[in-house]
């Protein structure tokens, strides 16, 4: 890791604070990065689930989420436990507060829990060791409120590219059916999109 690697790892760390929950877009390509600003990597996101169904259970978790640690040691690295006991698992907060406890002792940095939205149970999550990070969708709790719950990190997940792939879908159907273009109105510019992808390839 170059020194400014290690600045932005810092940088990156820095910005998980409670009441001021990191906001992130979420890419999906080359262009929705750009076209969001991405940029390099200061961190990782391991989660609990296994291929195919069910999670790991915590002290495997925690053994795999330790090998992690033990190969970026001495590098200021964010790694971001997901754990989707709120997806596919018993949707239980005491289970997910048991893996906050052992994902931390195997040095994670925060606990991602997708599908939990609920103000006061991130709130019985974020009195745990790991700072919690959520995914929203629409009609979730507003950044205020998922920031006051304690939420430092607040994600769109793939939310973004959904409404990306509708918007094709609806322009494909409105263009095959009425023979009208509606559907793209309001999109970033072509020459502006071109620049930037054509500027980070």
């Amino acid at each position: 890791m170059t020194i400014n690697q290690a600045q932005h790892a810092r940088a990156f760390a820095d910005l998980h604070k409670p009441g001021e929950p990191l906001l992130l877009p979420n890419a999906w390509d080359v262009a929705s990065a750009v076209a969001i600003a991405g940029a390099g990597a200061v961190g990782v996101n391991i989660e609990d689930r296994r291929d195919g169904s069910g999670l790991y259970a915590p002290a495997e978790q925690a053994g795999r989420l330790a090998v992690a640690r033990a190969a970026v040691r001495g590098i200021p690295f964010w790694i971001n436990a997901r754990t989707d006991v709120f997806l596919g698992g018993t949707r239980r907060i005491d289970d997910a507060l048991e893996r906050s406890a052992a994902y931390a002792a195997a040095g994670a940095d925060s606990l991602f829990v997708p599908g939990l939205v609920d103000p006061a149970a991130i709130a019985e999550l974020a009195a745990g060791p790991l700072p919690v990070a959520v995914m929203v969708w629409p009609g979730a709790p507003s950044v205020a409120e998922l920031a006051a719950a304690g939420a430092v990190r607040i994600s769109l997940g793939s939310a973004i590219a959904q409404a990306a792939y509708a918007v094709a879908a609806r322009a494909a159907t409105e263009l095959l059916t009425s023979g009208t273009y509606d559907s793209v109105a309001g999109g970033i510019a072509y020459d502006t999109m071109n620049d930037a992808v054509t500027a980070a390839t």
